[in-house]
C-alpha cells in the first residue's frame, strides 16, 4: 500500500478527530468495528450501571453535557496537525472527574459522531478507530482511579500528582491507540514510525497540561455543592 503519511498531519487537515481518511485502508478497517463494538458495550454496561445508581434524569443530564463539551473540545480548542493524527486538548481525566466514568463516555461517542456527522462527514468511515482511541484509554483511566485515589478522598481534593498519573493513562492510552491504527495500517516503514514517534512526543504537552486544567475545574467544583449533575465521587469520599 502506499504510504499516506503525506496526507496525515500535513497541509489541508480541518478539526478531524485523530485517524485520517486512507490511513487504514477498506480491507483492514473491519477490525475497529469489533474493537468500537467492545468499547461500546463496556460504555453500555457503565450507563447501567450508573442509571441504576442516580436515575436515567441525572444520566441523561451528565450525559448531554459531555456531549456538549466534546464537541466544543474538538472544534474550538487549539489542535495541532503532528505525525499522523492532530494533538488535541481532549480532557477526557476532567470529564471522567466531573461527571463519571459512563457519562464521559457517552459524551465522547456522541462528541465524536456529531462532529463528523456536521462537519467532516468524511471522517465517518473512522468512526470505530476514532471511538476506540477515544473510550479504551478512558476505561483504563477509570482502572487506574480506583488504584491511586484512596476511598476516604473526594475528586475535589486530588493532588497534582494524582492528575498527573490519569492524565498519563488517558493520553498514553490515546498515543498507544494511534500508533496501533497506523502501524496497523500503514506497517513498519521508518517514515511512518517517526510520524508516530513526533505525534507521541507532541502529546507529551498535554500530558502536562491537562492536570493543571482539572485542578483549576476541580478547585471551582469545590466551591460548589454536590448536585444531580457531577459525579458522586466528585465532592464525597467512596
Amino acid at each position: 500500500m502506499q504510504s499516506n503519511l503525506n496526507a496525515v498531519g500535513c497541509d489541508g487537515m480541518e478539526n478531524t478527530m485523530h485517524i485520517e481518511p486512507g490511513l487504514v485502508s477498506e480491507a483492514k478497517i473491519a477490525l475497529s468495528y469489533a474493537t468500537a463494538a467492545a468499547a461500546a458495550t463496556y460504555a453500555t454496561k457503565l450507563a447501567l450501571a450508573d442509571s441504576n445508581l442516580r436515575g436515567p434524569v441525572s444520566l441523561v443530564a451528565r450525559a448531554s453535557l459531555a456531549t456538549v463539551a466534546v464537541f466544543s473540545f474538538f472544534q474550538l480548542l487549539p489542535h495541532a496537525p503532528v505525525g499522523v493524527s492532530e494533538v488535541h486538548l481532549i480532557l477526557g481525566s476532567t470529564l471522567f472527574l466531573i461527571l463519571g466514568a459512563a457519562p464521559a463516555a457517552m459524551g465522547l461517542m456522541l462528541g465524536l459522531l456529531l462532529q463528523g456527522l456536521l462537519f467532516e462527514p468524511i471522517d465517518l468511515p473512522q468512526y470505530g478507530m476514532n471511538l476506540t482511541t477515544l473510550l479504551v484509554p478512558l476505561f483504563a483511566l477509570q482502572a487506574l482511579a480506583a488504584r491511586i485515589i484512596p476511598a476516604q478522598t473526594a475528586y475535589v481534593d486530588l493532588t497534582y500528582k494524582q492528575a498527573l498519573k490519569l492524565s498519563t493513562a488517558y493520553h498514553g492510552g490515546i498515543v498507544a491507540w494511534v500508533a496501533f491504527w497506523a502501524i496497523y495500517g500503514q506497517g513498519f516503514g521508518v517514515a511512518n514510525l517517526a510520524a508516530v514517534s513526533s505525534f507521541g512526543a507532541a502529546y507529551m504537552l498535554v500530558i502536562l497540561l491537562e492536570p493543571l486544567v482539572d485542578l483549576g475545574v476541580l478547585a471551582l467544583a469545590k466551591r460548589a455543592k454536590a448536585s444531580a449533575v457531577t459525579t458522586l465521587r466528585l465532592h464525597n469520599p467512596a
